[in-house]
């Protein structure tokens, strides 16, 4: 039987750092598994050492197809960070640790299994069943996801799609609650630029700092955020809690913290820039903020709750990137079969829609198949949410092995409920 353990230490091992990515050894290894089992499966790539791996489960023809979608890629690891070797797959104490562990080489291999052991048992949908590894995830898509949607959207296309943003186990009061993914916020960075009069930097006051001006600016972004624009996710998840996010403050400031990004326009300024010289008071300063707005807000929206924070006046605004978030409906069969799931594996548990702070490939998916439905979701009950949030991108990422075994069932009922 296909074990997930063994595949994602084998997929850890593959140093997919990106840049520069180099899937290919790691998506051939994949491939080779799958095939192996009798699926249909296709590497496609705008350049040959970065193939996205497509892989075919086909059905009868006449019922929908789900896609189980992940990517190979990950962020860098500096190894004298960590206490286990990220490119290891190192076990200990039921525990296995590596790049990729959560982030997300152990939904590559949960899905991958399910679908082989679906394969090996005879199983056949009236759907289609796709397994969908793409490459280049971590810096944007545009050798993976939106390539090949762009490229190949005939090999890609589906009805249904699963995919990281959610899944793991939130303790609330004496609840469980399990996370669905069903948004991601759109992205509208932008840059703030100042003036003034450049001066001999040992006088001084000859010149008029620019770098001074935004000073106030940083201050306004420090001091608040942009008032809320709540969407449907987080609505339904206040309704479902029964509570509002004054109330939520009061009862769970851990959880409260957790959805507010959730809300509104967010503002993070993260990179500054003023002189080229350290004996030149600068005539000109700029400052990059990386700004996050609810699915379906646009730049107007943006702005509006820009200026809402820093005022009209004293600065230049230039939007760098404008990418609108989306979402899909948090009513579907879809969603009923994770509901079903979550129902006979934590009876008691409860099935809450959120909203991803960040984005991630079902954006693009969504963009592409516009009646897809695609959603968020590796279920993760060892480690609750507390626990997995702060290993995303940091050392030590890992993962408790027995919830690799549930993602793996997970998946494959998933196939069995949905393509029928």
């Amino acid at each position: 039987m296909a074990d997930p353990v063994a595949l994602l230490q084998d997929l850890i091992r593959f140093n997919t750092v990106n840049p520069p990515g180099n899937e290919r050894e790691a998506q051939e290894h994949l491939a080779g598994m799958l095939e192996g089992a009798g699926l249909e499966v296709d590497l496609l790539g705008r350049t040959p050492e970065r193939p996205n791996l497509v892989a075919r489960l086909r059905g009868t023809g006449d019922g929908p197809t789900l896609c189980l979608l992940s990517h190979m890629d990950t962020v860098l690891a500096t190894p004298s960070e960590w206490t286990h070797d990220p490119w290891s797959g190192e076990v200990a104490d039921g525990v296995l640790y590596g790049r990729g562990a959560q982030d997300m080489k152990q939904q590559t291999a949960t899905e991958a299994c399910a679908a082989v052991r679906l394969a090996q048992e005879g199983w056949q949908g009236k759907g289609d069943l796709l397994v969908v590894c793409v490459v280049d995830e971590e810096t944007g898509g545009s050798e993976g996801a939106q390539w090949i949607c762009e490229e190949h959207p005939d090999k890609v296309r589906c009805d249904y799609l699963l995919n990281e943003g959610a899944g793991s186990v939130v303790p609330y009061r004496d609840e469980r609650l399990w996370p669905v993914c069903i948004a991601e916020k759109g992205v509208f960075r932008f840059k703030l630029r100042t003036s003034g009069r450049a001066a001999h930097a040992s006088m001084p006051r000859l010149g008029d700092n620019a770098l001074f001006k935004l000073a106030p600016l940083l201050e306004r972004m420090a001091e608040r955020q942009p008032d809320f624009d709540i969407t449907e996710g987080p609505q339904l998840l206040f309704e479902r809690l029964g509570v509002s996010y004054d109330e939520l403050r009061n009862l769970d400031p851990v959880l409260a913290a957790v959805v507010e990004p959730m809300l509104g326009v967010t503002l993070a300024p993260t990179m500054a820039r003023a002189s080229e010289k350290i004996n030149v008071v600068p005539s000109a300063a700029e400052l990059e903020v990386d700004c996050r707005v609810p699915p379906g807000l646009g730049k107007d929206d943006a702005e509006k709750r820009i200026r809402e924070v820093l005022g009209d006046n004293g600065y230049e605004l230039e939007f760098t990137e404008e990418v609108v978030g989306n979402a899909s409906p948090a009513e579907s069969p879809l969603m009923d079969a994770i509901a079903g799931w979550v129902a006979e594996e934590d009876p008691g548990a409860r099935l809450v829609p959120t909203i991803l702070p960040g984005f991630t490939d079902s954006r693009t998916w969504r963009a592409a198949f516009p009646d897809c439905i695609a959603y968020g979701f590796f279920p993760q009950r060892e480690m609750t949410l507390y626990e997995v949030g702060p290993l995303w991108h940091a050392a030590d990422e890992r993962i408790d092995i027995r919830d690799l075994e549930l993602a793996t069932r997970f998946f494959a009922d998933m196939a069995r409920r949905i393509c029928g």
